[in-house]
């Protein structure tokens, strides 16, 4: 009797991570755009909010402080999530941990002052909706009058999920 008493709590025990809810990813409905409509974390899960990261140099042949020297806004799309990448590796998380996304894309002179927004889906779906990392994150990407330094285009902050 003394057996099944200590025996019950250790296999409910071991069985609730079984019970424990996982972040739940909506997907948008009739639609293959590579974002989540909502995203649910459950309880328990530790929420990981980075700062906004912008682009690296990527072209250190190009004069300093000059836009050839950070590219369009597909080059700075992959740059900065390449930052992201590597920052969240560094903390035991990954992009498939984003739950939350935040784009701020300044208008490109190239594009008359629009915002790229076709640049920045070819950087962003080489990171997410692939099958090596398919999970999506919510998001929203908005143009805005100008980031830090006037040779960034973009700058993305995330919210991770620690699972």
């Amino acid at each position: 009797m003394m057996k099944r008493v200590i025996l019950v709590p250790l296999l409910l025990m071991a069985a609730m991570p079984a019970f424990a809810a996982d972040v739940v990813r909506h997907k948008i409905p009739n639609s293959t755009f590579p974002i989540s409509a909502a995203v649910e974390v459950p309880a328990g899960k530790t929420l990981v909010f980075l700062s906004g990261a912008v682009p690296p140099v990527a072209d250190a042949s190009a004069p300093k402080d000059t836009p050839q020297a950070y590219g369009d806004t597909r080059t700075q799309t992959v740059g900065v999530l390449t930052s992201i990448d590597k920052q969240l590796k560094g903390m035991g998380l990954s992009l498939g941990d984003v739950v939350k996304m935040q784009v701020f894309l300044v208008g490109d002179p190239a594009k008359g002052g629009k915002m790229d927004f076709a640049g920045f889906m070819a950087g962003y779906t080489q990171f997410f909706g692939t099958p090596a990392q398919p999970n999506l994150p919510s998001r929203s990407a908005m143009q805005v009058a100008g980031l830090a330094s006037p040779n960034f285009l973009v700058e993305i902050e995330v919210t991770a999920v620690r699972p």
